[in-house]
């Protein structure tokens, strides 16, 4: 429960304080072993140096001599001038039966040696360093030969009192503790203003209410109605909501757009911000068939131009509850024509009845169904694919609905692929046919005509979609397939279409051609991989 209450500031000051205190523990314990090792491998090395200088003076060479010939001799006097020159706690040399010539106490001169670590260097000329017991104490001992004609005949011991040792050291310890209390002190500060700098960079929010306020933020970003677009100051996508992406990029997901330059989002709204000086503006723009009004925000953040904030609002001649309201009422209409029409095609069919005339009556329901069963049997013998037959089905009945004349080449021919393969082929067919649709409707002095030939016989899935209608116009015809672009005047809803088929042919890798055929009718052409419609 203790922990579920730590903020993230309780959570980084105990890592890190833990840490340090960690790091200068073990730092401390490797630089007390480091330096204590240090030391004493310098206190036996200037020791044995100064112990072999010692044993090569010719006045010890000679006084070490008498004493083996029985002669006593003194070198009180001559060791400790030079003692007193060095760091060594005593300076003793003996001779062969290991008897003192010198010592710091001059009662224990002429007395044998305390220890039996100087006799491998009396028997046998060994240059060593041991840690014994004598009569000042505890110590570190180095030893010397004394050789004279490649004989032995003394030795020079040179110690260091462990106390005299411990207290040296101690000076260093010191020292080195102050130096890493400091480093501790500072490590401690300098964290201590990271976590203020991280607490006032979170505006004192902890990382679960961060994710639950971005979570929110998000969701309140995607319900707005109007296209937001956040960039930084290097014009880059930071943010973007649903209704924006949708505007700009429909068929790609919003999340891929974050990071995008907005120059390659929108050419029109990149140039509309280097025409923006750093305060807030609103400018009309149209972005393809959609016209808007751009709100455009500069994002300060600690005094600093960090970006900018566009807000999209889609400028309309009516509201869309009122388009809504329109298309039900069209559609309402649409419905009490049919209604009319098939009333009177049911007074035509009692009238015959009644009059006797029953094979009439049979010939007239055989040329209204002919329509609707050359269709049927169509789809039946040649579209296996259910989804696209029933779609064709519905097609074919709306265009039946304006009076056009919809056919199906008898020789087409589909099979069934993926569920994501027909949903794309859907979109395409349907697409092509609703603009063929227009197309035809468009021109008054002939029957519309719209003719379908669907064929994956071959490697390849061949649809082709002709209309009678008046072609495509010269000024759009180069840029036909681009977002928003469509020759049907103030129609906002419109410009997607082809929009949508030149992007699924693209994602199959296949071509689209559209071509103004000899009998005055528009063709458009697609060709797609079977292979890639079979992954």
């Amino acid at each position: 429960m203790i922990a579920n209450t730590m903020t993230l500031k309780s959570y980084l000051t105990a890592i890190i304080l833990i840490t340090i205190t960690l790091i200068i523990a073990v730092s401390g314990a490797l630089l007390v072993f480091v330096t204590k090792q240090t030391y004493l491998d310098g206190i036996s090395q200037r020791g044995t140096e100064l112990a072999s200088v010692l044993a090569e003076d010719s006045h010890i060479i000679q006084a070490v001599r008498r004493s083996n010939q029985g002669i006593d001799q003194s070198l009180q006097d001559y060791i400790e001038t030079i003692r007193a020159k060095t760091d060594a706690s005593y300076i003793v040399i003996t001779d062969q039966q290991a008897i003192r010539l010198s010592h710091p106490l001059p009662q224990r001169v002429g007395k044998r040696f305390q220890g039996n670590d100087i006799y491998p260097t009396l028997e046998k000329g060994l240059t060593r360093t041991t840690v014994a017991t004598g009569t000042l104490g505890s110590a570190i001992r180095n030893f010397a030969p004394i050789i004279e004609n490649q004989q032995v005949i003394g030795a020079v011991s040179i110690g260091y009192l462990e106390q005299s040792v411990t207290d040296l050291l101690f000076n260093y310890y010191l020292e080195a503790m102050l130096w890493l209390g400091f480093i501790y002190i500072a490590a401690i500060l300098l964290t201590l203003s990271l976590l203020s700098k991280l607490k006032r960079t979170f505006l004192d929010y902890e990382p679960e209410e961060i994710v639950q306020r971005f979570k929110e933020h998000s969701l309140l970003l995607g319900s707005i109605r109007e296209g937001i677009i956040a960039i930084d100051r290097h014009h880059k996508v930071t943010a973007i909501n649903d209704a924006a992406c949708y505007w700009l990029a429909p068929d790609q997901d919003h999340h891929k757009l974050i990071g995008l330059p907005l120059n390659e989002l929108s050419q029109t709204l990149a140039l509309l911000i280097v025409d923006t000086l750093s305060h807030r503006s609103k400018h009309s723009v149209t972005l393809g068939r959609h016209d808007f009004a751009a709100s455009l925000y500069p994002i300060q953040i600690e005094a600093t131009h960090s970006g900018y904030l566009i807000v999209l609002n889609h400028e309309q001649n009516m509201s869309e509850l009122e388009q809504e309201l329109a298309r039900t009422s069209a559609y309402a209409n649409q419905l009490r024509s049919k209604t009319h029409e098939h009333n009177n095609k049911l007074n035509v069919l009692s009238g015959l009845l009644q009059a006797g005339n029953t094979q009439s009556a049979i010939d007239y329901l055989q040329q209204e169904s002919d329509h609707h069963q050359n269709l049927l049997g169509a789809l039946v013998r040649s579209i296996e694919n259910s989804t696209v037959a029933g779609m064709l089905l519905a097609k074919y009945n709306t265009a039946t609905d304006h009076n056009i004349d919809f056919t199906l080449d008898e020789d087409s021919q589909l099979k069934n692929y993926t569920q994501s393969s027909n949903d794309d082929l859907v979109s395409l067919i349907g697409n092509l046919i609703d603009n063929a649709c227009d197309a035809a409707l468009k021109r008054i002095k002939s029957a519309p005509e719209v003719s379908v030939f669907i064929s994956d016989r071959t490697n390849y899935l061949m649809i082709t979609v002709e209309d009678s209608g008046q072609g495509v116009d010269e000024k759009i015809s180069q840029r036909i397939y681009d977002l928003g672009v469509s020759s049907k005047q103030n129609a906002p809803e419109h410009g997607f279409g082809l929009y949508l088929v030149s992007r699924i042919v693209s994602r199959y890798n296949g071509t689209l051609d559209w071509e103004r055929s000899d009998h005055n009718t528009t063709v458009f052409s697609v060709y797609l991989d079977k292979r890639e419609l079979e992954q």
